[in-house]
């Protein structure tokens, strides 16, 4: 499927579900003042074909109200708002096909750039549609050696600009998991392995902020305290999808989450510097103490 036709994809998603019932009529005048219609409307027969692309490549169900006129509709629209992948698909093919639009723009819009080992994951992605195994050369940051394996991918996580692999490991039949940009060579193999009905990658990760798995690290509700400021910041972008404002008031706010806070959290605590204080567990505040304090130490000595 090429790139020009998956853009059109998308408009016409995003299309149908800004307007929530739209006319073909309706359609085609907004496509008009696109430039990738080069001044030509959508042929019903070319419509009826991107609406049916679009329900198999995004999962969605687009419908017609002949009541009052034939309007088009997006049956499960809360599937997209609700549906993280399928939300997250959209919203990238569209920022892309914003930014083709925008070509003369180029040297005003800066990208982040994302170091995430972007060549392996279209084999990943084959390897999992296929139930294959890989054979990896996995270079930790932990080790000083390289390691050849064999695993079975269960599932992909993007998470802080990086790409992680799930993956059952095959000599010990452990669960790991695999930064894609410290994988120094990947192959497919010719052996087959069964996705497990009892594996959930939803589950896999719950109440995990990150990448850390440490089971031994239970959920609990931790309580933050945020400064009016920051609290703003929280509010649009949640460190985690169980966060609540529970208190507010001119002075800042109080938020719980119910999370597993392994080190990768108490790092993005850490960022926020003093806009965030933690409340409640008191193991959690009297680590983030002690995380401070041995930071205080280190900047304190003058440097000879």
């Amino acid at each position: 499927m090429s790139k020009n036709l998956l853009n059109k994809y998308v408009w016409l998603v995003e299309t149908i579900y800004k307007a929530k019932y739209i006319s073909l009529e309706e359609i085609n005048k907004l496509w008009i003042e696109e430039d990738m219609s080069e001044g030509m409307e959508i042929p019903r027969k070319t419509f009826n074909t991107w609406k049916n692309q679009a329900e198999e490549l995004f999962g969605i169900i687009i419908n017609c109200e002949r009541k009052g006129g034939y309007h088009y509709y997006i049956e499960n629209a809360d599937d997209i708002k609700n549906g993280e992948f399928r939300n997250w698909l959209l919203e990238s093919v569209s920022v892309g096909n914003l930014l083709l639009e925008n070509k003369s723009l180029n040297n005003r819009i800066i990208l982040e750039n994302v170091p995430s080992g972007k060549e392996h994951l279209a084999r990943i992605l084959e390897a999992m549609k296929k139930s294959e195994e890989l054979e990896i050369i996995y270079k930790s940051y932990w080790e000083e050696e390289e390691k050849t394996l064999k695993v079975a991918p269960y599932c992909v996580k993007l998470f802080r600009r990086r790409w992680y692999m799930v993956a059952r490991r095959i000599f010990d039949d452990k669960i790991r998991i695999y930064s894609l940009d410290r994988i120094k060579h990947l192959s497919i193999t010719s052996d087959s392995f069964t996705y497990p009905d009892d594996f959930s990658p939803e589950a896999y990760f719950d109440g995990f902020f990150g990448v850390i798995h440490a089971k031994n690290v239970p959920v609990e509700t931790v309580m933050l305290k945020v400064n009016a400021g920051q609290a703003n910041y929280l509010r649009a972008l949640p460190l985690h999808q169980s966060q609540k404002e529970v208190k507010k008031n001119k002075f800042g706010s109080i938020f719980t989450l119910r999370i597993r806070p392994t080190f990768d959290f108490m790092q993005e605590i850490l960022w926020n510097c003093d806009a965030v204080e933690v409340f409640e567990p008191q193991w959690l505040r009297v680590e983030m103490a002690g995380m401070v304090k041995r930071l205080w130490d280190k900047y304190r000595i003058k440097r000879r």
